[in-house]
């Protein structure tokens, strides 16, 4: 009895997904399940908000009595601007995909999808190790800026960015430093030859768009091979890495990790990714 009396003095806790559109998303499904888990008081909700309502949705939120956000397409960059702080590590991403309310409601932006990233590529392959080898991270969105900071943070050595607008490249190169190489477009195949880590990070082979033009008879059977796409979670890629038995993982692992940190800012717990909550996400893919 004491038990369930000290639950209900609880704080019923709010948080959401704001993006434009937001149906699609899987968050929500993710952050229940663990509120469920962990026995808490709260609720998770799709928040859809489209561009020219973003300034006055975000500081409806401590109004609201919101603990916070997640964001997606299309406000990860344009939020930058428009919280009271951001994190070193968002700056450097250039893009927040987390908003916490503070106590005094003033608005802090993070960037979870690095974190996320690591620990989806440390579950799929636990002997993994970030200083093995150079890196080929294939796209130059913001899924590719946290793939490369989270890369170069954990000791990579050298990350080669390739991408058919080489100045997208380029600029990632810039941003980040001496480590980092573009590699024209033409050239992808010849970078794969000593890499360690091969990192999609477009939309190509996602449900609906054609697969990744990228050949992998250079690759080193022992490089891991990792796809930041979700549906499928057997992508074009990951297919032909399968058939010719290279580790993979999967962009699943990506999504489920990168919402871990994001929830404990919120509920103050950080959940586990567990086999249950990956079988539900699975379940409506």
């Amino acid at each position: 009895m004491a038990e369930k009396a000290s639950a209900a003095k609880a704080p019923y806790i709010l948080a959401g997904i704001m993006g434009w559109p937001v149906a699609h998303s899987r968050s929500p499904l993710i952050h229940s399940h663990w509120i469920a888990q962990y026995g808490l008081r709260g609720a998770y909700v799709q928040l859809p908000v489209q561009n020219k309502d973003l300034e006055s949705a975000l500081r409806s939120l401590p109004k609201l009595g919101f603990a916070g956000c997640n964001l997606t397409i299309p406000h990860k960059v344009a939020a930058l601007t428009l919280v009271d702080r951001v994190e070193p590590l968002a700056q450097r991403i250039g893009a927040i995909n987390t908003v916490v309310v503070e106590k005094d409601g003033s608005l802090t932006g993070t960037n979870t999808d690095a974190y996320g990233y690591l620990h989806s590529l440390r579950e799929a392959q636990a002997s993994w190790r970030a200083d093995a080898g150079p890196a080929l991270v294939v796209g130059a969105g913001g899924a590719a800026r946290a793939v490369v900071a989270a890369l170069l943070d954990a000791g990579t050595p050298e990350v080669r960015i390739c991408n058919r607008s080489a100045d997208k490249a380029q600029a990632i190169a810039h941003d980040f430093g001496a480590a980092v190489l573009p590699v024209p477009w033409q050239a992808r195949t010849q970078a794969l030859s000593d890499i360690a880590l091969l990192v999609n990070t477009t939309n190509q082979g996602m449900y609906g768009e054609p697969a990744l033009d990228l050949p992998l008879a250079a690759l080193s059977a022992q490089a891991l091979v990792s796809d930041i796409v979700y549906v499928p979670r057997l992508t074009p890629l990951l297919a032909a890495a399968v058939a010719r038995g290279n580790p993979v993982a999967y962009g699943l692992g990506m999504l489920i990790h990168q919402a871990r940190p994001a929830f404990e800012a919120w509920f103050g717990v950080l959940p586990e990714a567990t086999p249950a909550l990956l079988r539900d996400v699975q379940a409506t893919l």
